[in-house]
């Protein structure tokens, strides 16, 4: 008997390689990004084209699909608003109206950017308050999203870390490490605080919600605390193994650069009720981000 399918969308960044994994168990996995990953069960798919995204779905009538793809570069979505907008906006509305007309299930990735991050913790129900042009894209696209489709799954991340297979991706702790390792010096904001998610972690989550059926909307994850970026960095180096001495403190907004929120701290009371997994502390996040050598997760 055949098993139901999901389609992971954008799946050649990092979290698409860890989520695949985590639901080979239970789905037949399907990955899709504008250009085919590798592998058997793969495809082309432009979430910016309506034609390009029905026709994924019509030759793959996936039971869930999830949607990563997106330009998550704050920078870049400053510069190329339009690429922004075609992107996370009408790309995640073409996959909602997909999704809608053949039955399938959507989660969605958000960001904590969706909030100006001048308060300390924010929970499911406070209004969207954007600073930048990526957060404001976002936002959008929860909208439209749950609109569109109520039953869908939109997941607020402040930071996900952990280690991609492959290079090209957006993995910090790949580009981290590989800093770390030529003994170059790494700058992280002192000011900007986040609570984390590890990609391992993340991934069981959205595994558990996919499990429960009447489970939909808006969900936050994240650690139990916030931690700055700064204090993030040198955690993670020390328990690689490298010197804490080349992980360096960035004291005040780089020129130039889109704005960012002081304090996304997003408030995980409603997975919590929802979910067996557990919410991890920072450490936790950091052990399982960081698990083995750095390169063995390369």
């Amino acid at each position: 008997m055949s098993r139901q399918r999901l389609l992971i969308i954008g799946a050649k960044g990092f979290l698409g390689q860890h989520l695949a994994r985590a639901a080979a168990a239970c789905f037949d996995v399907f990955e899709a990004d504008l250009v085919a990953p590798d592998g058997k069960h793969v495809l082309t798919m432009d979430v910016t084209s309506t034609a390009s995204v029905r026709n994924g779905f019509d030759q793959l009538a996936p039971s869930t699909a999830v949607l990563l793809a997106a330009v998550s570069d704050i920078d870049q979505c400053e510069q190329r608003p339009d690429v922004a907008e075609a992107v996370n906006v009408r790309g995640a509305a073409n996959v909602a109206e997909a999704c809608a007309q053949t039955g399938a299930r959507l989660v969605f990735t958000s960001s904590a950017a969706v909030y100006d991050g001048a308060r300390h913790g924010y929970r499911e129900a406070d209004p969207p308050t954007p600073l930048s042009v990526y957060g404001r894209t976002k936002a959008r696209a929860e909208e439209l999203i749950l609109a569109r489709l109520p039953s869908a799954l939109v997941l607020r991340l402040a930071l996900v870390v952990g280690f991609a297979e492959d290079s090209g991706t957006n993995a910090m702790l790949n580009k981290f490490t590989a800093k770390l390792r030529a003994g170059e010096p790494v700058a992280f904001p002192d000011f900007e605080y986040r609570n984390p998610i590890d990609a391992v972690t993340l991934s069981s989550f959205i595994m558990e919600l996919l499990g429960r059926t009447g489970a939909a909307g808006l969900f936050h994850v994240g650690a139990t605390e916030a931690i700055s970026r700064f204090e993030l960095g040198v955690r993670m180096a020390r328990r690689m193994g490298y010197s804490e001495r080349l992980v360096r403190a960035q004291t005040e907004p780089l020129p130039g650069r889109a704005p960012r929120g002081l304090d996304h701290f997003l408030l995980t009371d409603k997975i919590r009720a929802t979910c067996q997994t557990p919410v991890p502390t920072c450490d936790q996040v950091i052990e399982r981000a960081t698990n083995g050598s750095a390169e063995s997760s390369l």
